[in-house]
């Protein structure tokens, strides 16, 4: 699998209304952290979980293509189990943004999504942490961009 281009993130991060698919009803989940920090940037963020009604205050989409007015970007905290079917509501929405979160091991990420993706013409970040790419995040995601750079995985 190729790694993110840092044009996709650039990409991707110059959208304003992105949807977070999967994103946790525990608020105290790495995803509702997440949801809340693009928030305070300025980021119109648009919860999609199909288990709730409601996140952080804000009406939840079962899917992304329920999403009106639509989104530009789409971020997923999916399982690789879910990822295929939600870059396939991506597409039907017309999202041209996808950025597949990954912590440890595959998070989001599959290959036949990736591929999908590339397929119908969708912009995809394969990966990453989106805190990387972000100013001011803190010492804790410098440090991982560093190592990054470091070892020469760090999107060029």
């Amino acid at each position: 699998m190729a790694p993110a281009s840092r044009q996709a993130i650039d990409d991707f991060l110059a959208s304003k209304r992105i949807a977070i698919a999967g994103v946790a009803r525990d608020p105290k989940d790495f995803s509702r952290s997440l949801f809340r920090d693009l928030q305070s940037r300025g980021y119109d963020i648009v919860p999609v979980n199909p288990n709730t009604e409601e996140i952080e205050g804000l009406r939840c989409f079962k899917r992304v293509s329920d999403i009106q007015p639509p989104v530009e970007a789409a971020l997923l905290f999916t399982t690789g189990a879910a990822t295929d079917e939600v870059v396939k509501d991506c597409a039907a929405a017309g999202v041209k943004r996808v950025w597949m979160y990954r912590a440890r091991g595959h998070g989001a990420v599959t290959q036949s999504a990736v591929n999908f993706c590339l397929e119908h013409g969708i912009t995809v970040v394969p990966g990453e942490c989106v805190y990387m790419f972000l100013p001011q995040a803190g010492w804790v995601h410098s440090f991982h961009g560093f190592l990054k750079k470091t070892v020469g995985s760090y999107p060029r």
